[in-house]
């Protein structure tokens, strides 16, 4: 533990400790004696180097984006790589994160945005689980509006419906990993999809 006087501890450690917390307890759940042990630091410390609870969710939330998401971003975009190889790769990748044991299971956003119901998670920290919630079905919907492929493949007259449909399919895999479910069946149900949805007539 540190003092509240020096700092001596690794402030990013310290945010993918806190991270792990609200990954595993949600918001409402991760109490501040949760996050402060698993930082390994004290109360004072925590407050001194990132604020109170909100403050730290929001960074915490910033960097699980920066960390854990933004990567498999790059899957959409490889050149020389049919879209509905690029597609299925984008999803392996996230719900292969969903599945890892070296944190917890499923989905930080999915997990926390499914708290905003119950009006408990202070405005700054709803509005970004808010803003959060719309990028991926956005990114979706910008790629199969703008790619060639999809264009003459025709998937751009749908894009919304798939995009939502494709998205709808990650929060669904995120609370199935959760529960257990395993990386080969949770594959098993991407390949379903993209089956479906991708190779319809339009």
């Amino acid at each position: 533990m540190t003092s509240g006087r020096k700092k001596s501890f690794s402030e990013l450690e310290a945010l993918e400790a806190a991270m792990h917390v609200f990954w595993s307890k949600g918001y409402v759940g991760a109490s501040l004696s949760a996050l402060t042990e698993s930082m390994g630091i004290n109360k004072p410390s925590m407050y001194s180097t990132f604020g109170n609870k909100e403050a730290l969710f929001v960074k915490s939330t910033s960097y699980y984006v920066e960390q854990k998401m933004k990567p498999h971003l790059r899957f959409l975009y490889e050149p020389n790589i049919d879209l509905i190889q690029r597609l299925k790769n984008y999803l392996y990748s996230i719900v292969a994160m969903q599945c890892e044991s070296n944190h917890p299971k499923g989905c930080y956003l999915v997990l926390c945005q499914s708290e905003l119901a119950g009006g408990d998670i202070p405005e700054s920290a709803a509005q970004q689980l808010r803003e959060l919630d719309a990028l991926p079905q956005n990114v979706l919907i910008d790629l199969l509006t703008t790619d060639a492929q999809s264009i003459k493949r025709g998937l751009d007259k749908n894009a919304n419906n798939i995009a939502l449909t494709l998205y709808t399919v990650l929060k669904g895999t995120a609370s199935m990993a959760r529960s257990g479910a395993t990386l080969a069946e949770l594959s098993c149900v991407v390949d379903n999809v993209l089956d479906g949805v991708l190779h319809q007539k339009n």
